[in-house]
């Protein structure tokens, strides 16, 4: 269902979500970047469409909202364990076509890859998305390469442009207009009154050209592993995993058990977000390690992105929001590398 709102009637549509769910979306946080004078877009709650940085992809992805960074899994003591409740409300996710994406890879690994986690379930399925459109191309984005730049699964479609906020409802438990629909249907693009929504088709903004651009390596097998390039970025990758933190895909976590202080008999697991190209990741009883090199990471990274994901499952991890050549502190292009790939594989080829 499309409607087009005035900014008053959008923010009490607004309101009315936000008495039923708990809406995240991405927020500039004002000195909290890397340096005391810069800012940062990430996800967090948000109580107004005013909060939400609506110009610039954010800094990092929607997953926190899914997935905390931290999160206890259960209390114990020596006797039992107890697993904390899951969240009071449901939840509203903002977020743009390439995230969206991503959600489906999340699933993937969470819901469809065995058993399915436990924990990620009962917040995802009291989860719905709204799309952010995007009517220009983000900086070292290169979502239209991978096929991710458009998407359909989403609840509602939301556009604010200067005095008037456009929507795209199909969840009907977001829109408390669908019962009116046939008193207002045929206003067309006439003046509404104050906070009445005007029916009209509303098609969301996709991007349909990136500055970067990818071609994916289509030769890829098992002798890929040993080439020559992955030492060659290894030499320059300091192992920081800012990388893995940003991408909207990566699932790496570590557990980490607590005693209390005061009860050493008593404590909790908590799952806590981690990175394979951090030094250590893969250390095993004994002081046994895989992928002691940084170059070893790297390739592990990469070809996990778009090769064995796909091999397994049909389709790349990668969503490409470029986010991983935005943060990296070596200036180390993952759309580079796949591109390099490319040629090389082809080179072989021919």
């Amino acid at each position: 269902m499309g409607y087009r709102l005035s900014k008053t009637g959008a923010g009490e549509l607004f309101r009315k979500w936000t008495r039923q769910y708990d809406v995240f979306g991405p927020k500039r946080m004002e000195g909290e970047g890397c340096f005391s004078d810069t800012d940062i877009i990430r996800y967090e709650k948000i109580d107004s469409l005013d909060e939400v940085e609506w110009d610039r992809k954010s800094d990092y992805p929607f997953k926190e909202a899914l997935l905390a960074i931290d999160e206890t899994l259960f209390y114990f003591t020596e006797d039992e364990t107890t697993v904390p409740k899951g969240p009071d409300k449901d939840r509203l996710i903002l977020l743009r076509a390439c995230d969206l994406n991503g959600v489906r890879r999340l699933d993937q690994i969470y819901l469809q890859n065995g058993p399915e986690d436990f924990y990620y379930k009962r917040i995802r399925e009291r989860t719905k998305f709204i799309l952010m459109g995007c009517s220009k191309t983000c900086e070292n984005g290169f979502c239209v390469s991978m096929g991710t730049n458009k998407c359909d699964g989403y609840d509602a479609y939301i556009k604010v442009a200067g005095d008037a906020v456009y929507l795209d409802i199909r969840a009907e438990e977001l829109d408390p207009y669908h019962e009116d629909k046939a008193g207002r249907d045929g206003e067309g693009d006439g003046a509404a009154a104050e906070g009445a929504p005007v029916v009209m088709d509303v098609v969301p903004d996709f991007v349909t050209e990136n500055k970067e651009k990818v071609l994916l390596p289509k030769n890829l097998s098992n002798a890929s592993f040993a080439k020559p390039i992955w030492q060659e970025y290894g030499s320059r990758c300091i192992g920081c995993g800012r990388c893995n933190f940003v991408c909207p895909t990566c699932t790496c976590f570590t557990m980490q058990d607590i005693f209390y202080r005061d009860n050493p008999k008593a404590g909790e697991r908590r799952r806590v977000w981690a990175s394979c190209q951090i030094d250590g990741y893969t250390d095993m009883a004994g002081g046994h390690g895989f992928r002691k090199s940084q170059g070893d990471r790297m390739r592990f990274k990469v070809m996990h992105k778009i090769y064995d994901f796909e091999k397994r499952f049909g389709y790349p991890m990668c969503v490409g929001c470029g986010r991983c050549d935005d943060v990296c502190p070596e200036y180390i292009s993952y759309s580079n590398c796949i591109n390099r790939l490319a040629k090389e594989e082809d080179a072989h080829e021919k």
